[in-house]
């Protein structure tokens, strides 16, 4: 067997390659639907959209993709690279390694596996990728709301309290129908959460995958609580457990939940976002 080559993947690569990822990866994605993930405007300079890997014949035999973006943490501009869709033929599984490679390669980005397999994961740490928090906050929705907060939720009024960095992320992120996002808090001191509808043993929830004021969201979470009960039915929230300052009262810790790397020298897990990656991309939990 000649030892397959590696090649970025192109704009013009795109649905061939999400073809490939549909039909070994995920049946239920279909491939134009994938595609618009890795089309997302979030780069000023996206290089590619991932690697290809080919055989003799140049059949595709395996990929990673790449949703490239650019961000503003602690008031600067930062470069991410959010590694997704790892897939690789059994017959050349033992060159998947090369494709990572090709990707961490490349400098001047935040790398970032939100979605990976424990195999996956396992693999990024020989490359310096380092696992986050596992562990979700659980918290209970109750009916008796703050009077000091209000919940915005009608798209037309969100942006307009929003904070300039809040805002380019609503703008960026609007148009993906499966997020829905809200603005808590009261007139000067607004928190922008995104969530998605989910399920908590089998019951109604908001998972929450981005929240810009970690503070103020605890603040507010008697009234956000009291609106996805009252509006959607959702009895519980669950976040990420490395967003929060500290965990809140009436709340629980479920460990093992999420499996998620990163590769930073200079950034905090608590700073890497689910935004701008296939967990707000695509309508996956």
């Amino acid at each position: 067997m000649r030892v397959p080559h590696i090649r970025p993947i192109q704009d013009e690569d795109l649905l061939s390659f999400c073809i490939f990822l549909q039909t070994n990866l995920n049946l239920r994605i279909p491939a134009v639907t994938w595609a618009g993930a890795f089309r997302q405007p979030w780069a000023v300079d996206k290089p590619n959209n991932g690697f290809l890997m080919l055989d003799g014949e140049n059949h595709i035999v395996g990929g990673v993709g790449a949703i490239y973006s650019e961000q503003f943490i602690r008031d600067q501009p930062e470069r991410f690279c959010n590694i997704t869709s790892w897939s690789v033929l059994d017959k050349y599984r033992a060159h998947s390694m090369r494709l990572a490679m090709e990707i961490v390669a490349q400098r001047g980005f935040h790398f970032t596996d939100l979605t990976p397999t424990s195999v996956v994961a396992r693999a990024l740490q020989f490359l310096k990728f380092k696992p986050m928090d596992d562990r979700a906050t659980v918290m209970p929705n109750t009916p008796w709301p703050s009077r000091r907060f209000d919940v915005i939720g009608d798209p037309k009024n969100i942006e307009n309290v929003l904070s300039p960095r809040d805002a380019k992320a609503y703008q960026d992120h609007r148009h993906l129908p499966w997020l829905g996002q809200v603005a808590a808090g009261r007139p000067g001191a607004y928190c922008y959460v995104i969530y998605k509808k989910g399920l908590l043993k089998r019951l109604p929830c908001a998972d929450i995958l981005h929240v810009s004021d970690p503070d103020l969201f605890l603040r507010v979470r008697p009234t956000l609580g009291h609106y996805f009960l009252t509006r959607y039915g959702m009895v519980g929230t669950r976040i990420e457990s490395r967003f929060l300052p500290r965990w809140p009262r009436l709340s629980t810790q479920v460990a093992g939940y999420y499996s998620k790397v990163f590769r930073s020298d200079t950034l905090h897990e608590s700073e890497i976002s689910n935004l701008y990656s296939e967990l707000a991309a695509l309508d996956v939990g």
